[in-house]
């Protein structure tokens, strides 16, 4: 981050601790729809507790951040745009722990013989967020890089896309009852929103990449 943060080292690390967040958050998310799928219950509801720990101690560093760019008058250039893509890739998070807590709260069901599949989409759904936080922080150290970083996530997106309309066909293809179905669909759309978030973040990197270059 020493191109954009020469004047702060202690904000360059304190967004580095924010990205590292998000990317623990995945982590967690991943793992705790594992423990969901293997009816490991109380494994998954540790992890997430922890998710919900992370994303409370995000919320309150992404504050402290804002606070310091504003009353420090840091980079006045690039000011708006570090804040739009600190505040999207929070709701990224924020998908994130509010998907897995839907699990916690409604105990959905899923086929058995669909669960690879399901962790499948999400596994590349969280890829997709690495890859964003991977654009994130090229950015500020090396924004000839951002490109590629954004490209990854698109692809990913694109793949969430595929897995998660897979999956709805074979669940409609079943004899469920339509209630269920929709539950089922309902998991999936939330699950495949976090790829498209962190798809949206992406491309307001792209324009912040471009104004930095003229």
């Amino acid at each position: 981050m020493t191109i954009l943060f020469r004047q702060s080292r202690e904000l360059e690390a304190e967004i580095d601790e924010y990205l590292d967040l998000i990317i623990q958050g995945g982590l967690l998310f991943r793992q705790g729809v594992k423990c969901f799928l293997d009816h490991r219950i109380e494994e998954f509801e540790q992890r997430l507790h922890e998710l919900r720990g992370v994303e409370q101690r995000g919320d309150t560093l992404r504050r402290g951040i804002e606070s310091k760019l504003y009353l420090h008058t840091l980079i006045p250039e690039s000011r708006g745009d570090v804040l739009g893509l600190l505040e999207s890739a929070d709701e990224v998070l924020n998908v994130v722990t509010s998907t897995l807590l839907r699990f916690s709260i409604e105990t959905p069901e899923l086929p058995e013989d669909l669960n690879p599949l399901f962790v499948d989409l999400a596994d590349n759904a969280i890829a997709s967020v690495d890859a964003m936080v991977g654009g994130c922080r090229a950015y500020f150290r090396d924004l000839a890089a951002v490109r590629d970083h954004i490209a990854r996530a698109q692809g990913l997106r694109e793949e969430v896309n595929r897995l998660a309309e897979t999956y709805v066909r074979k669940v409609f293809q079943r004899e469920l009852r339509l209630s269920h179905k929709n539950q089922l669909r309902y998991f999936v759309a939330h699950t495949e929103r976090i790829a498209e978030d962190a798809d949206d973040v992406c491309d307001r990197l792209a324009i912040a990449a471009i104004k930095r270059y003229v």
